[in-house]
């Protein structure tokens, strides 16, 4: 199947969706059909069906407290950036820096040592395999990075791809947001000690892993603390690659199994960036053992992508929604030119930096990232704990996950925190000390993967105001692809394959995918999803 861009808009009337080809590739659309009812669609079965990745849609939960997915990235922008950036990315013309380090089974704990028997206020009937714990990326340095597998349910691991899972920030966990608030198979309750289980988590469908990246966020950790002040976009990617690589070693059963990249917000960096790495791990290894890792697309939510046209989609955002006043929006076009030649040509502008920050001002007391989400009035927890609903938003959520991950019986239960860290686990880490490059853009990374025969995904929720629509629209145009599929909206009738296949709408899009986007449906959900794929596939 040839690569193609697709890009799906999730609105409050529906998605839609259109395909842009590589001006090499010609590519038909055939995967645009799926239902939908008078309410809703999902952004992920979507994803799915464009990526041939059978997974299921979770939900996810707003990002309520403390630091979280996007804080860090008006001081990111401007950030230095080596001149190979931006020039060529040949997969085969760059540097290889993971091939001199040779992957080789990981010293200590094995496989078993790192299964997880149960979790702590775990519910019964779990039907999948769960193991956690570290592997090591630089053992001169004694940095290695936390994980946490969750294996396809009912005992179909063997037969389903690994997706590996990021989240952003930089510097936020994909334990305690991507596992416990959005995609995992467990969510916690408001007592913070007990779970329940969520039941569009994606290891319905695949084997999800988890990722704390780099060392410094959440467990994951370095015993060379200067290892903090140099985190960077390279050195994430590069330690990415060699924990794929090691882990591959401790897990050899996943070499050569489909590989799925997904992440969201700063993810838009680190998941092009490491599926690029791949490549040129790939291409190094010509004529040599093959590389284990058979990576075949990658999917990035409201992601961080080109740093003008994300801020000029922001701030476009902001108004089109009546979140800034008539007059701040005025001043921002008047005086800001956000692209990179302009900034550098012109400096520091007073009066732009004046009206932004009115707009910043202006929505300080409402949730950036999920816009229409009410705000979490305590962080409390509740004994015995509030009944959970997955069609019901908790903003509290980050509370209840802090306490949880925090707990010594259950870090003991993931194998985690070995090294008895001088500080509580934190979703969004306070360690990392310094960012030292971040890319202005990854769009030429995109291209290169589109150019290797990879699928890129790219989805977007609207009522996330710090990566919003808006800036995945302009920063997506800036490919100049050829359409393939016209934009239209993306349902048909209320049956495919004459199965009932209704949804639910994404109700609170954060900068993930969407809040509380789940499927609900009647009849052999699985065998639905399967049969579209394979269709497609067969096409």
């Amino acid at each position: 199947m040839r690569p193609c861009l697709y890009i799906l808009y999730w609105t409050h009337s529906g998605p839609a969706c259109s395909c842009s080809s590589s001006p090499s590739t010609v590519t038909t659309d055939r995967a645009r059909t799926m239902t939908r009812t008078t309410t809703s669609s999902t952004l992920l079965t979507a994803a799915l069906l464009c990526l041939a990745l059978p997974l299921l849609p979770g939900a996810t939960a707003n990002k309520a407290a403390r630091r979280r997915q996007g804080d860090n990235l008006a001081r990111l922008r401007g950030s230095p950036w080596p001149a190979e950036s931006s020039v060529s990315l040949a997969v085969a013309a760059t540097d290889d820096r993971a091939s001199r380090h040779a992957a080789s089974p990981p010293a200590g704990r094995s496989k078993e040592d790192d299964r997880v028997d149960k979790l702590p206020g775990q519910p019964s009937g779990v039907d999948f395999e769960q193991y956690a714990g570290y592997v090591t990326v630089d053992a001169a340095a004694g940095r290695a990075l936390f994980y946490y597998l969750t294996e396809a349910v009912g005992g179909g691991a063997a037969a389903k791809p690994l997706l590996l899972w990021l989240n952003g920030g930089p510097g936020c966990s994909s334990l305690g947001y991507g596992a416990m608030e959005e995609l995992g198979p467990f969510r916690v309750k408001s007592d913070g000690k007990t779970l329940y289980r969520n039941p569009y988590a994606w290891n319905n469908a695949a084997n999800v892993l988890f990722l704390e990246s780099p060392a410094g966020v959440g467990f994951s950790y370095s015993n060379r603390t200067e290892d903090y002040s140099r985190s960077g976009d390279n050195k994430t990617a590069e330690d990415a690659l060699l924990f794929l690589l090691n882990w591959m070693e401790k897990f050899p059963e996943y070499k050569g199994r489909d590989l799925y990249l997904a992440g969201e917000s700063y993810a838009g960096h680190y998941v092009p960036q490491l599926a690029h790495a791949i490549l040129r791990h790939a291409a190094a290894a010509a004529g040599k053992p093959s590389s284990p890792i058979n990576l075949r697309g990658i999917m990035i939510g409201n992601a961080v992508i080109n740093d003008w046209t994300d801020t000029k989609g922001m701030y476009d955002f902001f108004w089109t929604h009546a979140l800034i006043s008539d007059a701040t929006a005025d001043a921002i076009g008047r005086h800001c030119n956000f692209s990179a030649a302009a900034a550098a040509a012109a400096g520091s502008n007073d009066k732009c930096d004046e009206a932004t920050s009115e707009a910043d001002e202006a929505l300080e007391d409402i949730d950036i990232y999920n816009i229409y989400a009410p705000n979490c009035q305590s962080a409390d927890l509740v004994s015995p704990p509030i009944t959970p609903s997955m069609d019901n938003f908790d903003p509290c959520s980050d509370y209840y996950v802090d306490a949880y991950l925090n707990d010594p019986d259950v870090q003991r239960a993931l194998h985690a925190n070995v090294t008895r860290l001088d500080h509580p686990w934190s979703a969004c880490s306070d360690v990392l000390r310094r960012w030292t490059d971040s890319a202005a853009t990854v769009l030429p990374i995109l291209a290169e993967l589109l150019k290797n025969d990879l699928r890129v995904w790219v989805y977007s929720g609207d009522t996330d105001g710090r990566v919003p629509v808006t800036s995945s629209r302009y920063s997506v145009n800036q490919l100049q692809l050829p359409v393939a599929a016209k934009w239209r909206a993306w349902f048909s009738s209320t049956q495919v394959l004459n199965n009932t296949f209704s949804l639910l709408a994404c109700r609170a899009v954060p900068d993930f995918l969407g809040a509380q986007c789940e499927i609900r449906y009647g009849g052999p959900i699985h065998t639905q999803i399967y049969i579209i794929i394979h269709t497609i596939l067969n096409i």
